[in-house]
């Protein structure tokens, strides 16, 4: 179980310091996304929840010439209410609000899906054969809950097919890092009884260990039916590059935003 690296050739920086990184493997495919760092502007703290009755989310007016680079019209991008849980629904046809839900998906070109984080994953699935997009916001809960599994199903209920899905796994909290204790290895458990154990190692306090949510998900996904040579798992810590990434761990109360929309 590799422990976190810096950013490397898998996650590609725009401007000096970073605003945004995109993925190599999206890129490749012609998928406008990003994924920002502590130095885009305008993105919300966690002092200002979502509010589920704004058209928008709570982007500033820097925000759209950062990412516009990027092929990204937040005029559309559409967002949830995230509640660490499995539930999916499909974005509004123009952008907008999607729900109380941890996935969002569309089969409309141009919209982007938003998701939230500050240590938690972002997970981006493309099927570029339907097309269809899913995006997800998975923690520890929507790990125990089947979030990543979720989003394969939403992506296939679309008419894609899991094994043509290309996924990618945002900077978030790494293993070297996310050491948590009994409430939750004991949802891990009942969730993966016999399993969890492979996505963690010992701390040093009794009945806490170092959880890899990396390759946690990255193993749900394959088993869903996504190919793991199609999954893009930078393993980029947010708690080790302070310099970069707002982490809740570290104290940091920013967001990160990870956008994909259909080419």
């Amino acid at each position: 179980m590799a422990d976190a690296g810096p950013p490397g050739p898998a996650l590609v920086p725009h401007g000096e310091p970073p605003v945004y990184f995109t993925f190599a493997g999206l890129a490749r495919l012609g998928v406008p996304h990003a994924t920002t760092t502590r130095h885009c502007p305008g993105v919300a703290s966690f002092a200002a929840p979502i509010d589920p009755r704004a058209p928008r989310p709570p982007f500033g007016p820097a925000t759209t010439p950062a990412l516009r680079p990027a092929g990204l019209d937040l005029a559309r991008v559409a967002y949830a209410r995230q509640a660490h849980g499995a539930a999916a629904a499909p974005a509004p046809a123009g952008g907008g609000f999607a729900g109380s839900v941890d996935v969002v998906t569309t089969t409309a070109p141009g919209v982007p899906l938003a998701i939230f984080t500050a240590d938690c994953l972002a997970i981006v699935l493309y099927d570029p054969g339907t097309p269809a997009l899913a995006a997800a916001h998975v923690g520890w809960r929507g790990t125990a809950r089947g979030a990543a599994q979720a989003a394969v199903r939403a992506l296939t209920a679309l008419g894609a097919r899991a094994g043509r899905a290309h996924a990618a796994i945002a900077p978030s909290i790494g293993p070297c890092c996310y050491e948590v204790d009994e409430p939750v290895t004991r949802e891990l458990a009942r969730a993966y009884p016999g399993r969890w154990q492979a996505w963690t190692r010992p701390a040093a306090g009794a009945g806490r260990v170092l959880l890899d949510l990396w390759a946690a998900n990255a193993a749900l996904l394959a088993e869903a039916g996504v190919d793991p040579a199609r999954i893009e798992n930078p393993r980029v810590c947010t708690a080790c590059h302070p310099e970069l990434f707002f982490s809740y761990r570290r104290g940091n109360r920013g967001r990160l935003v990870t956008l994909a929309a259909l080419p």
